[in-house]
């Protein structure tokens, strides 16, 4: 058994399956992929990493399983599942998803592949377990994959906290322990027993108010898209043999060494060595956008990027339009016990039409360029887009003026 030291849950005791995987190379590639990407740039001590968070999510399901009365083979297969359920992430977490998703059909949370492979497939059926099976587990499928990865996921529970924890703001913080303490099944579902529908607000208020403050944070919305350009650069180049195989499976240090060496990439790797960002040109409310804009696919925004800067007469590069997906709210969909019938929180609990109306309001749409090229970009972006509205332009820099959320202008 292993005992480590933990900043959120205290002492994480490792034993079984999980210790013998831990040292593997999938595991400890994991140490050097930070936990909430770019988010550091806004955050400075966001620099926790998917490793200590994969061991939060296996503490959390000890736990759980211990309260559920589960052991044996399928307590290790959660077990495996739970500390090996970010091992598919690709460099600085889900902010290339997009890219190399579009590339190899592939999401994180499908690793089939990995784990059957190498040394983590060695380990689990060194301990007779099934890789196919664990693989199932990861991406939420059958009884217990919602434990791993569903509505009440341990997963959830463990990022919250340690997000909250690790950048400093007080909106993540809800009672884990109580969380997992009243998980039971019912009829085959994962479900909060009775009594417990403020405990499934407090995961629905946690993270709406993470969204805005650290998820979705306009500068953290920016760093990531100027990621995503110049990692669509480097896999573009001639220069490079790097594919979209390669890029998943890198870590943090390898990208930026690839983007920093790459002649195509330099200047983006340069710009976000030394947070010289481009900066937000057009900053639009859903109402204002045109519905057919929100659903465009990604090779329909490369379009309307090279239309506006055609209208802006500026380089290509210099301009990126950031589409956020329709608000979505998971976490409405968690499943309590209510007068003995399992409801969805969302038909349960007043908060989530309005918690649902605030997320509506501060989605935005960002068109970002170089500062110099600011108002130009701003304006071309308006009559390329439709936008047809004065008050998405930014043509000015407010630091260290008190703003409300979707007021914030870096």
């Amino acid at each position: 058994m292993t005992t480590i030291k933990d900043s959120v849950h205290d002492h994480i005791r490792v034993d079984g399956v999980a210790r013998d995987l831990l040292d593997t190379p999938a595991v400890q590639r994991l140490r050097n992929i930070r936990q909430l990407g770019t988010v550091s740039l806004v955050y400075p001590s966001a620099n926790h990493t998917r490793f200590e968070h994969s061991l939060g999510v296996y503490h959390l399901a000890c736990e759980a399983l211990d309260h559920l009365g589960i052991d044996g083979q399928q307590a290790e297969r959660i077990h495996a599942a739970a500390l090996l359920h970010d091992v598919g992430h690709g460099p600085f977490s889900h902010n290339l998803e997009s890219v190399t998703h579009r590339r190899t059909g592939r999401y994180h949370d499908d690793v089939h592949g990995l784990l059957s492979q190498g040394e983590v497939g060695d380990v689990l059926r060194e301990h007779d377990l099934e890789p196919d099976a664990v693989a199932d587990l990861v991406a939420g499928e059958g009884r217990f994959g919602q434990l791993v990865s569903g509505e009440l996921d341990v997963d959830r529970m463990d990022y919250l906290v340690r997000d909250a924890h690790h950048t400093g703001v007080p909106y993540g913080t809800i009672d884990h322990g109580r969380l997992v303490r009243e998980l039971t099944f019912t009829d085959g579902e994962l479900v909060l027993d009775e009594g417990n529908v403020q405990a499934a607000e407090s995961l629905l208020v946690a993270r709406a108010l993470m969204n805005p403050t650290v998820y979705s944070h306009s500068v953290a919305r920016l760093t990531k898209a100027m990621l995503r350009r110049a990692s669509e650069r480097l896999l573009e180049s001639p220069d490079t043999d790097v594919d979209a195989g390669t890029l998943q499976r890198m870590d943090d240090h390898d990208l930026i060494v690839a983007l920093r060496t790459c002649a195509e990439t330099s200047e983006f790797s340069r710009r976000l060595d030394q947070r010289d960002l481009y900066k937000r040109a057009v900053w639009a409310e859903i109402d204002d956008v045109p519905g057919g804009i929100i659903e465009s696919k990604h090779e329909s925004i490369r379009e309307f990027e090279r239309e506006v800067a055609d209208e802006a007469n500026v380089d290509p590069e210099c301009v990126i339009l950031d589409v956020p997906g329709r608000p979505s709210m998971k976490e409405s969909t968690t499943r309590v016990l209510v007068n003995g019938d399992i409801r969805r929180l969302g038909q349960q609990s007043p908060l989530v039409e309005a918690l649902r109306a605030a997320q509506y309001s501060q989605w935005r749409l960002g068109v970002y360029s170089p500062p110099e090229m600011r108002e130009r970009v701003g304006r071309a972006a308006v009559d390329v887009l439709g936008l047809d509205i004065e008050g998405a332009l930014v043509r000015e820099v407010r630091n260290g003026l008190d703003a409300t959320l979707d007021q914030f202008v870096d």
